[in-house]
């Protein structure tokens, strides 16, 4: 299992990002997945993301200041994906430190596999900070 972590500073406030920044919203910032179906269970908000050949269901929790999401069940390409994403006040107030940090491991046993899917997810997270950052650009 690997961790990593993107961050970027965003000129909103972290009310204005929480406000435009659902699940949904969230999953295609990533790049990876399109959104196939959004529905609430259990208090949390569960996005079925798909992509070629394959369906990942997302459980999104918000959790004190942060939003928590993880791969649902073992249906997945991951044996162990979680991310945390958070939003910290900078310069008074008016803008928003975006911290994204993420751990995964891929439901395979072949070498390296951590180690790529490290990589794809640092690439998923930086594309993410890349569509919040042109959005209130």
């Amino acid at each position: 299992m690997r961790e990593v972590t993107a961050s970027r500073v965003v000129d909103a406030s972290p009310a204005e990002l929480s406000a435009r920044l659902d699940p949904p919203t969230i999953v295609e910032a990533e790049g990876s997945f399109t959104v196939e179906s959004v529905h609430e269970r259990d208090g949390a908000t569960v996005v079925v993301a798909g992509g070629p050949g394959l369906q990942v269901p997302l459980r999104f929790e918000d959790r004190e200041s942060e939003l928590y999401y993880t791969q649902e069940g073992d249906g997945g390409p991951f044996s162990h994906l979680e991310t945390w994403l958070d939003l910290e006040p900078v310069d008074g107030g008016s803008g928003t430190r975006v911290l994204l940090r993420s751990t995964v491991s891929l439901a395979v046993s072949l070498p390296f596999t951590d180690r790529i899917a490290a990589w794809k997810r640092r690439g998923e997270l930086e594309r993410a900070l890349d569509h919040i950052a042109t959005e209130f650009a």
